[in-house]
């Protein structure tokens, strides 16, 4: 197999060579070049024709957003900012990714070499995955106009506090998710039943990610805190760097949030959440795995399908990386394999199954 070759574009000499002495660590990758500035990047795409790309967002002249946008329709190809997430950046950041970035990694501001290294596992796996990545025809939406217009439920569902027995959603993704998660969620009605979402992301991300969505989606999303309860028409999002699962209390449910060790080296877990929906929720809940590199979420898919549970999963063809569901489809635990286009309207579906049941 063909190593996956990457040029890394970053205005510090520190962090053009930490970079470099990470990635070359593992036999899969191969640095092909640095670049310092925007200009000399286009010219070393066009020379050494590299599969992905690390990018930088503050460089000298041109930054990383605008040469990303001119990258995206000139030689598109998968990108990974590696940026400094506080304040504009973070914006800046989400802006990168509704240009076609796939990745973001945190650029520590102080004891760069120290901090980059003790991320090196973290580095190299979404270089990795996106080296595998598909780039997407078209950019992430990150809507802040009005409640989107979407199907509606056949059935009066239960509004409040979701009681023991009626359904319960759990979606897990991971790289390309941000794009995937707004395909399923914006479509929703209000009266949805409630989601619980892993999607592996930086804890600078997760609270002003879930505030995207909830000005884009007509549930309310929110990042979700210890004891929020568990409620129709309300999308929770795992924080990121926490584990959550659902605990069952009386004739409701609450999220519960813990620093547990990671599970498949990442920390929050989809494999976590979604075992803690076979052993509390059982055969009402509903299993969402879509885009990501790896198998977090095929062993806690199999798990709630073994406890009764419906699942799903986004295609090879509609995904950026088809690593979390073709595991998860391995394994045993899919029912349906579906383009994410068609998610929301099966998910609706199996809503009205389960309260005719």
């Amino acid at each position: 197999m063909s190593k996956i070759k990457v040029l890394i574009v970053d205005d510090s000499a520190l962090v053009r060579k930490v970079l470099k002495d990470i990635l070359s660590t593992d036999e899969t990758l191969e640095v092909v070049g640095t670049a310092s500035d925007a200009w000399t990047a286009m010219q070393k795409v066009k020379e050494l024709k590299p599969d992905v790309l690390t990018l930088d967002i503050v460089m000298p002249g041109m930054d990383g957003l605008d040469f990303l946008e001119r990258l995206m329709k000139s030689s598109p190809m998968p990108v990974v900012m590696v940026s400094t997430l506080t304040g504009q950046d973070t914006e800046q950041t989400f802006r990168a990714l509704a240009l076609g970035a796939v990745d973001v990694i945190a650029k520590p501001s102080l004891d760069v070499r120290e901090k980059l290294d003790e991320m090196a596992e973290q580095i190299i796996d979404r270089v990795k995955a996106a080296g595998h990545a598909r780039i997407r025809s078209h950019p992430a939406r990150f809507l802040d106009g009005p409640k989107a217009a979407g199907p509606v439920l056949s059935r009066r569902v239960t509004t409040g506090d979701r009681m023991v027995g009626d359904p319960i959603i759990a979606i897990g993704a991971s790289t390309g998710g941000t794009d995937a998660l707004q395909e399923v969620l914006v479509p929703l009605p209000e009266n949805t039943p409630a989601i619980l979402v892993v999607q592996h992301m930086l804890a600078q991300f997760t609270a002003p990610f879930a505030q995207r969505l909830d000005r884009a989606c007509r549930m309310r999303v929110k990042e979700a805190e210890a004891g929020d309860r568990v409620q129709s028409g309300t999308v929770l999002v795992a924080p990121g760097g926490r584990h959550m699962v659902i605990v069952r209390e009386g004739d409701h449910y609450v999220v519960q949030l813990h620093d547990g060790p990671m599970v498949q080296r990442v920390r929050p877990s989809v494999d976590v959440l979604f075992h803690s929906m076979a052993t509390q929720v059982g055969r009402q809940g509903i299993g969402i795995i879509l885009t990501g590199m790896g198998a977090d979420g095929a062993e806690g898919m199999l798990a709630m399908k073994r406890e009764g549970a419906r699942t799903l999963a986004q295609d090879e063809a509609s995904c950026v990386v088809f690593g979390m569901p073709k595991m998860a489809i391995k394994a045993g635990g899919v029912d349906q394999v579906l383009p994410v286009t068609a998610i929301p309207g099966r998910l609706l579906a199996l809503v009205d199954e389960g309260s005719a049941a």
